[in-house]
Parts: structure tokens; sequence; C-alpha cells
């Protein structure tokens, strides 16, 4: 990477992104390397500057001790600590993506339940010709009732269109 191109918006490891984020967040409280490593000692967290300056160069690794330290003495969460530095910034960012991915495999197990109920009621019903019809109508209208509940929780009632005036309305005589 050349001095000119910003990392912050590059999706790099959470090893890379730790030092990227230690440098960002020691340069945005205007701490020297010297200032950073007294807050961590301070913490409880040995590290002297030249460290601090080894890890942010990538010229040293940090442990996983090292990384708790550091997310304590910025007071960040540990994710958001090694997350890619331009999503880590915005921590609002970082929990809409994890409510995004928990979303997608709550979908997932959702998907892999059906598919073995709807094995699980093919397989019993391969047995029992007699009653197939009937309980293949059964499924469709409750999946179909199901459907139509979860759209209107999530899109409310259609409109209702306006066909003309009251004098047009049918009489119930």
């Amino acid at each position: 990477m050349t001095d000119d191109e910003s990392p912050e918006g590059v999706l790099l490891s959470g090893e890379e992104n730790a030092a990227v984020r230690i440098k960002l967040e020691r340069d945005k409280r205007g701490w020297s390397t010297s200032t950073l490593s007294e807050h961590l000692n301070e913490a409880g967290y040995d590290m002297n500057p030249s460290a601090v300056w080894r890890i942010e160069n990538r010229k040293r690794r940090i442990n996983l001790d090292e990384a708790i330290g550091f997310a304590e003495v910025f007071g960040l969460d540990l994710r958001n600590f090694i997350g890619p530095p331009q999503l880590a910034a915005k921590a609002r960012a970082m929990e809409l993506i994890d409510d995004v991915v928990e979303a997608f495999r709550g979908t997932q197990r959702a998907n892999a339940a059906f598919t073995q109920a709807r094995d699980a009621f093919d397989d019993y019903m391969a047995g029992h010709p007699d009653i197939r019809e009937e309980a293949e109508v059964m499924v469709s209208n409750a999946i179909a009732k199901a459907a139509n509940e979860q759209m209107l929780r999530m899109h409310g009632s259609p409109p209702v269109e306006a066909t003309g005036t009251a004098d047009d309305a049918p009489s119930d005589t």
C-alpha cells in the first residue's frame, strides 16, 4: 500500500485492522505512542512505546491480550476494534451488519427446518395416499394464510381504490 492510499476503507484481516485502528484511535485522541503506552500500562497491559509503534507499523504482531487492552483503553468493543476501520469507526454500522448477518443465519435455520418438516410430511404422505390430497390442500392453505399475514404486517393493508361517487354505489334493493 502506498502512502497516499487510505487504509480506512480496505477490508483487511483482523490483525491488520487492529494495527490501522490503533494508529487511527491514537491520532484521533492526539496521543503519542508514549501516552498510549502509559494508558495501557495503567489499565494493566504492559507495553512500551516502541511496541506500540511496531504494532502500528506491522513490524510486530499483536496478541489477543494486547488487542483486549487496546480495545479497553480506547473504549471499544473487541469486535469493533478488529473490524474494518472505516466501518468499525461507525459502531452503528457494525451493529446493523451483525443484525443482517444474524437475520440471514435465522433464515438459513428456518429454511433447514422447513425442508426437514416438508420431507417428513412427504415421507408420511407417501405411505398414506388416501389422505394426501386433503393434507396438501391444508398445507397450501395454511402457508398462503401465513404468507398473507406476514405481507400485511410488513406492508399494511392495501389502499382502497375510489371507483366513483356514492350515487354509483350498488343499492341494497
